[in-house]
């Protein structure tokens, strides 16, 4: 096989198919699907929490997906499940522009469900695991951040073409980007295995001499089902997720009151913004310390979303706590794994890590749509009261567990 430290290794290649997977892919289905609740809710004449249901179904089927997608993906071509699943994507961002009436809405998040079970939470973490024995940590933080900065281009664009065009025309035209740019690029330059094209991973020798000289620490997976901690990181997982999904209510909650759809697009596009440079930052902070990391993850998502409760005064508030408030969405993505690692170590990370994740897709299913049915009963301030419990509850569970780690890592 071809030496993995040539100059340009076809490992690159698979890093921008990632990364355009979570930008666009991504980006315009998750991260920009706040800008259409209010329009799409008003017109088809039901709530903004009726419509959100869409995406708790949508959340409910990645989680029921990912044990069966997680064989797929091994079994067969990786190449082909993820083009097939960004094709679905885009066709059902068009299709979208066609309904009339909620319970298609469930539907169609039942179908991107499946879809982003592969693309967001398999594609790109299994596919630089395959192709990169070093230097993973960073790419995953690249291809991750992908969806902010996704998020923080199409959101506006978005906005001005929901109030200039309508959220028909919208979505037809976000659902072109998927199939015009993401499939065919997926299509003729990903590939699934190094092997594929006469390689072998990137740094693949450097990896194999450090796994000689080092080994892992950490609490075996059997041990730690039978901790209180391993449970307690279950519930940090949920409740930030949980937390993290009110991001797609901060344009209905900007809009109440009484700011217009393009501002509270920018107030979506910052609340990206701070997913992008959350993203980067933790992943730093988090390297010199998980404790801090914690503390700001939970800390700056509690100070943005006091922010949003004062928002009315000016839109720059708004526009200052989505900032700050989508450190705690990036903390999702990189605190939860970071925390599992610092209490449990690296020897079972894998297996104890998929509960914590799972617990972070419950999280979701059970509250993008839950927070919609808060908001309409007790309203949006209410919505963001319980939103500032949930992460002052991380916090306290990650900050103990971090305490309670010192001892058996020893």
């Amino acid at each position: 096989m071809a030496n993995s430290t040539t100059k340009f290794h076809y490992g690159y290649v698979i890093v921008a198919c990632c990364f355009l997977i979570m930008f666009i892919g991504v980006g315009l289905v998750m991260s920009c699907a706040g800008i259409f609740y209010k329009p799409v809710s008003d017109e088809l004449g039901i709530t903004v929490g009726k419509f959100g249901w869409y995406m708790s179904i949508n959340f409910l089927f990645s989680t029921l997906t990912l044990p069966f997608a997680g064989k797929l993906i091994e079994k067969y071509s990786a190449r082909v499940l993820l083009t097939v699943s960004a094709a679905v994507l885009g066709l059902c961002l068009i299709a979208m522009s066609q309904f009339t009436a909620v319970w298609q809405f469930y539907v169609a998040g039942a179908v991107i469900g499946i879809s982003l079970a592969f693309l967001l939470y398999l594609g790109f973490p299994t596919m630089l695991n395959r192709w990169f024995k070093t230097r993973m940590g960073l790419f995953v933080g690249i291809c991750s951040a992908g969806s902010g900065i996704g998020g923080v281009i199409f959101n506006p664009i978005g906005g001005y073409l929901i109030q200039n065009y309508g959220w028909r025309s919208t979505y037809i035209i976000f659902g072109a980007i998927i199939l015009l740019l993401v499939v065919p690029v997926l299509g003729i330059f990903l590939r699934s295995y190094p092997k594929d094209m006469g390689l072998e991973p990137y740094g693949a020798s450097a990896a194999n001499d450090a796994k000689k000289n080092n080994v892992e620490k950490g609490v075996e997976y059997s041990k730690a089902v039978k901790m209180p901690l391993f449970y307690m990181l279950i519930i940090f997982g949920f409740l930030m997720n949980a937390a993290a999904s009110l991001n797609s209510f901060l344009p209905a909650y900007t809009t109440s009151l009484d700011f217009s759809i393009e501002q509270a697009s920018f107030v979506a596009s910052a609340a990206m913004m701070g997913v992008t440079v959350g993203k980067v930052l933790l992943g730093i902070i988090n390297d010199r310390s998980t404790f801090l990391g914690v503390l700001i993850t939970t800390g700056f998502g509690i100070v943005g979303l006091l922010l949003l409760l004062a928002g009315k005064v000016s839109i720059a508030l708004p526009i200052a706590g989505a900032f700050l408030f989508g450190w705690a969405y990036a903390g999702v993505t990189v605190q939860s794994p970071m925390l599992v690692r610092s209490v449990f170590g690296n020897k079972n990370y894998a297996q104890i890590y998929s509960n914590v994740a799972m617990s972070l897709a419950v999280g979701g299913a059970v509250m993008a749509g839950g927070w919609g049915l808060l908001s309409d009963t007790a309203g949006f301030n209410t919505m963001l009261i319980v939103g500032i419990v949930f992460l002052a509850i991380s916090g306290g569970i990650g900050i103990y567990s971090l305490k309670a780690n010192l001892s058996h890592l020893r």
